[in-house]
């Protein structure tokens, strides 16, 4: 049994470094085997000889910064072309606990009917949205316990989010969505179905193939004993430009593809009118979207938008 864990670097090397050096201390069971690539789109000098030291660790240069979905699409190929039976995108932003490869080859990952597995995703400590918790509770704030798609209003939610857990999640269920920030895939369901669609470069990607997973008849599932800690939005930063643009429009394109025709034309009436009174951001992520424009779209060619990429 082989595993394949793919992590996309984005100039936050010590983060994938730590994620990668985390998995070299898995707990292994007999005849497993995991591999960690480490997609780089930042075309670091520097991440290649650090990741040598690690006998796992397989490091990807991409062409440059292509994105979330370009970048974890370059690791989906590699698995693929090296027979690994199992892929798993982890984010390099993320602490992974020792038991993260046994617990997931104890999931439901293995049933036929199951095309994704996503696992109950706590904050990192300090990386809370609030600050009003006790110290006994960090680390056991959610994050991610599932996800819900309102389909009236093509918004996509966590389930648990600032909830401390007291197992009110326990159990495995169906969920709407895996956050791609823990995504747990057999290679012959994404054989059959494709990898990322790179349109969305960022946000919405995952919801995207969950949904064409969901279209071959498979389910998409939490399972609660799979733990990981995440530091929450450390590459594009809740609530910044960046955030705003690629959430406006990838809504846009996974709305219009997905929801009923009474919710795409109210979609689109929305966004006409953001046209006009949206941020600077929404504006550009809206006209790109009717041009047609994905991927990186506008916000790779240095649009006058505030704040940093």
């Amino acid at each position: 049994m082989k595993l394949g864990f793919i992590t996309v670097n984005f100039h936050s090397d010590e983060d994938t470094i730590g994620v990668v050096s985390q998995l070299e201390e898995s707990l292994l069971p007999k005849g497993v085997e995991i591999i960690t690539y480490c997609v780089d789109n930042s075309l670091s000098e520097s991440l290649p000889k650090k990741l040598a030291q690690y006998p796992h660790a397989v490091y990807l240069n991409s062409p440059g910064n292509v994105g979330f979905a370009a970048g974890n699409n370059i690791g989906f190929r590699r698995a693929l072309k090296d027979k690994v039976d199992i892929v798993v995108l982890i984010n390099n932003d993320t602490v992974a606990p020792k038991d993260l490869v046994k617990n997931i080859l104890s999931s439901p990952i293995s049933d036929e009917k199951v095309g994704v597995v996503g696992g109950l995703i706590y904050f990192a400590k300090g990386f809370e949205f609030r600050e009003n918790y006790s110290s006994s509770d960090l680390g056991k704030v959610i994050w991610y316990a599932g996800g819900i798609h309102d389909w009236n209003n093509v918004y996509a939610s966590h389930l648990g989010v600032d909830e401390v857990d007291h197992g009110q999640f326990d159990g495995v269920r169906t969920t709407d969505f895996v956050t791609g920030c823990l995504f747990i895939v057999r290679r012959e369901v994404l054989e059959r179905v494709g990898f990322f669609d790179e349109r969305y470069c960022l946000y919405f990607e995952d919801s995207d193939l969950g949904k064409r997973i969901e279209k071959v008849g498979l389910r998409l599932v939490i399972d609660p004993r799979i733990k990981l800690w995440h530091k929450v939005a450390q590459s594009s930063g809740i609530g910044s430009p960046l955030n705003d643009y690629f959430l406006t429009r990838n809504r846009l394109l996974f709305g219009t593809t997905y929801a009923t025709t009474r919710t795409k034309f109210a979609l689109l009436r929305e966004a006409v009118k953001k046209l006009f009174i949206g941020t600077p951001a929404q504006k550009i992520a809206v006209r790109d979207f009717f041009m047609r424009n994905f991927g990186w779209g506008s916000w790779n060619k240095k649009v006058s938008v505030p704040g940093k990429q």
